[in-house]
């Protein structure tokens, strides 16, 4: 089973840039099939996806953040990013890395992203 460790959150003013890391353990090999997405949810709120890349590596991403956030993915290091940049109040949330490899998903433990204005 993919495990998924997720690093890079802290608090940063609003216009700043972080990048989030999530880092996989397992093969290569596995990673290297796994789709791989970020979600966020902020207080009081349900979880929603943020942005997603495909292991040939076509990138999605919610309309609230195109053009500000950038996913990506280095399968030498089974690891994804999510650069973020531009960020207001409302990118405020805990967000989590997961992975779809066929029928199985995984979720990282989260990692809190705050913005002050």
């Amino acid at each position: 089973q993919v495990q998924l460790v997720e690093s890079g959150g802290g608090l940063v003013q609003a216009g700043g840039s972080l990048r989030l890391s999530c880092a996989a353990s397992g093969t290569a090999s596995v990673f290297n099939i796994a789709t791989m997405a970020w979600y966020r949810q902020a207080p009081g709120k349900q979880r929603r996806f943020v942005a997603q890349i495909t292991s040939g590596g076509s990138t999605h991403y919610v309309d609230s953040v195109r053009g500000r956030f950038t996913i990506s993915r280095d399968n030498a290091k089974n690891t994804v990013y999510l650069q973020m940049n531009s960020l207001n109040a409302e990118d405020t949330a805990v967000y989590y890395c997961y992975a779809a490899i066929g029928d199985r998903t995984q979720w990282g433990q989260g990692t809190q992203v705050t913005v002050s204005s």
